[in-house]
């Protein structure tokens, strides 16, 4: 089994034909073909089976994939550093974030980082927290600052950074702006602008109504915040957001926000990597100032977590 055979094998699970993994390895179909026979005889196991026009991955493929990606990742990983001492290469860490922390967290935190690694060039994927975890535990980022409510991910490490609550936003002209107390009868009423369905917002947002017995009358789904806000600027709807994200607007008195009626806080900005006993240079240089970073959030925000894999 070589690296070769993997990379392959993992093409294949991909886009599952031989003739699209070629295409993507700038390889013959028929070497292709050689790679994957080999590597299945060599493992004594049927690695896919044609259906239709396609390759579907049979149990054994699935249990060599988590392999798989790791020793082909571990490879590319050695390979650059290496590249990297001799000045051929630059060091490249992987990065990804859901959109909250991407937007109003991270920049002034990369800037700083990169200007104090000017030799590690980074890569910043956004997407949902759960697309991006899944590109976490796939091997296609090194790292990741999401937005995550309170439990466990199973294979990675989380550290919880700092509190992003949700609060209820609204234009200043909204009815209910000048409201002190709150109850589920004002709110049943109103239209709610939500996150697209997937989000952490989304999900922390509809077990909140749950749990205070609020059933949504009318909503309008939306895929961004900046969406959102400017919604909220044209109409009398509602909607709930990061607290972090409407600081700006909440400053200037363009939206106003009121904290959400019953609502307990399992929303924070969390870094995200995988539970592995090695890391390259880069994400232990990363996790390092992420968590100086974390030292200097005020106390009252922060859970700060120790990592005794790291020197």
């Amino acid at each position: 089994m070589n690296v070769h055979q993997l990379k392959v094998f993992l093409e294949i699970c991909k886009v599952g034909t031989l003739s699209s993994a070629a295409d993507r390895l700038e390889l013959k179909q028929p070497t292709v073909s050689f790679h994957l026979r080999n590597l299945e005889e060599e493992l004594d196991v049927e690695l896919f089976r044609k259906q239709g026009r396609t390759l579907q991955p049979t149990v054994a493929a699935e249990e060599l994939l988590p392999y798989a990606r790791r020793i082909v990742a571990l490879m590319d990983d050695a390979r650059r550093q290496m590249r990297s001492r001799s000045g051929h290469e630059r060091v490249r860490l992987r990065l990804g974030a859901s959109y909250t922390p991407a937007t109003y967290f991270m920049p002034p935190y990369l800037a700083e980082f990169r200007q104090s690694n000017p030799d590690i060039e980074l890569q910043l994927t956004v997407k949902q927290a759960g697309g991006t975890l899944a590109m976490l535990r796939g091997y296609e980022i090194d790292a990741a600052i999401v937005s995550l409510p309170d439990h466990e991910e199973k294979g990675l490490i989380v550290v919880p950074l700092v509190e992003d609550e949700l609060q209820l936003v609204m234009n200043p002209a909204h009815p209910l702006s000048q409201m002190s107390e709150w109850s589920v009868d004002l709110l049943k009423d109103q239209i709610f602008l939500l996150h697209e369905p997937g989000s952490t917002s989304r999900r922390l947002t509809e077990q909140w109504a749950q749990d205070i017995g609020l059933s949504f009358s009318s909503t309008m789904e939306l895929g961004a915040i900046e969406t959102i806000k400017e919604t909220l600027r044209c109409n009398d709807s509602l909607a709930v957001l990061p607290l972090r994200s409407i600081l700006r607007e909440t400053q200037s008195g363009e939206l106003v926000s009121r904290p959400l009626p019953g609502y307990i806080n399992r929303r924070r900005i969390c870094l995200a990597y995988r539970d592995e006993p090695l890391y390259s240079a880069p994400v232990r240089e990363f996790i390092r100032y992420v968590e100086e970073v974390a030292d200097t959030l005020k106390p009252k925000t922060l859970v700060k977590s120790a990592n005794p894999k790291l020197p």
